[in-house]
């Protein structure tokens, strides 16, 4: 492990990467406005699975932070972090299975990203130019098969309907997300603190999201919109997730010095709601699925009169779950469903008291 890498990526506080927290933070916001902002017609927002394309590009660094970061954890001590790994992807998919079932006019992305945690344990250790080739490939395949561009067939087998459902036509198509996890894990294992990585991830990144969405302005049989699954869409909102990750991580950087230290301290709130983006992700989802019960029972007005979707309700899930981060932050630490995550995945650090060299291993 390079130790030296972690320290500069690490702002002091909870060993916390800040500039990923503020990422997530943001993604999560965006996802709150995807969700709740009244729309007179069906304009496309920023927002509109631009955030979801972020958070996959996350989880992929997650996978490669949880696997040795920039460099692969040797054989021996692979088995625990993969067992971890797995029994996230169940957690995550049962969380996912169980908010899909309330009627929250919101479609849940958690048992989708379970199925991509499982789809890239057999990749995490291979070297980055195997992975950016299983992922050029995956872009490719999905367009031979026309991923994402028909409805799921209900009336499958249940073999065929799993496979349609969540690798070619659901809500988010598995063989289509899955190249931006391998992004982000090619991303962590470029070592996220050395400023050529984060320069080059946002000049790369810029490159994609213009090459992507160029291609829809100028040519008129593609389309770059969103979860439209095309090749554009891909490589647009994917350039953008990496190109907005490697400013974030520049500007958060100690080595901006003062300037870098404001910025960190500005965004600290973001941050905050980002360390614990799962918990308010299903927090989230509740709360909509109350609105829509109170709606259907015709007793809207008694939760806060709040419309659903409202700018009203945007605004209060926003400062709601900010100072909620904080203060839980502040108390408590780790998020009451990172916790769990924390507890199920990391069973070795239960068990083994002896310390990583700079104290603390930096957290996803």
């Amino acid at each position: 492990m390079d130790t030296r890498a972690d320290d500069r990526l690490l702002s002091g506080a909870g060993a916390r990467i800040v500039g990923l927290d503020v990422a997530r933070g943001l993604a999560i916001i965006g996802m709150f406005a995807a969700h709740v902002v009244p729309r007179a017609d069906a304009a496309e927002l920023l927002v509109d699975g631009r955030s979801s394309v972020l958070f996959a590009t996350l989880a992929g660094i997650s996978l490669g932070i949880m696997t040795g970061h920039t460099r692969p954890l040797p054989r021996g001590s692979r088995a625990d972090r993969l067992m971890g790994i797995g029994a996230r992807a169940v957690i995550l998919f049962v969380l996912g299975a169980t908010l899909a079932g309330l009627s929250s006019g919101v479609a849940i992305i958690l048992d989708y990203y379970a199925i991509m945690f499982l789809l890239m344990i057999p990749v995490l250790f291979l070297k980055r130019w195997m992975l950016a080739g299983i992922g050029a490939s995956l872009v490719g395949l999905a367009a031979l098969l026309g991923a994402g561009q028909r409805d799921v067939d209900y009336e499958a087998g249940p073999v065929a309907l799993v496979v349609d459902y969540y690798l070619l036509n659901g809500f988010y198509p598995v063989l289509i997300w899955l190249p931006f996890l391998l992004a982000g894990l090619i991303s962590a294992r470029s070592d996220l603190s050395r400023p050529l990585t984060q320069v080059l991830m946002m000049v790369l990144g810029l490159f994609f999201a213009v090459a992507g969405y160029g291609a829809a302005l100028v040519i008129p049989a593609v389309s770059a919109e969103a979860h439209s699954g095309s090749t554009a869409e891909v490589l647009g909102s994917g350039g953008l997730a990496i190109a907005v990750i490697g400013a974030l991580l520049w500007v958060t950087a100690p080595e901006r010095g003062r300037p870098g230290k404001l910025t960190r301290a500005v965004v600290a709130p973001v941050a905050a709601a980002g360390a614990m983006a799962l918990t308010l992700y299903t927090l989230q989802i509740l709360a909509l699925a109350a609105l829509v019960a109170a709606r259907e029972n015709g007793t809207d007005q008694g939760l806060l009169g709040w419309d659903y979707p409202g700018w009203p309700l945007l605004i209060g899930l926003i400062v709601a779950s900010v100072v909620f981060a904080v203060i839980w932050r502040r108390l408590l630490g780790k998020g009451p469903l990172e916790r769990v995550l924390a507890l199920v995945t990391q069973p070795r650090r239960r068990r083994d008291r002896t310390p990583h060299p700079i104290g603390q291993q930096p957290s996803e």
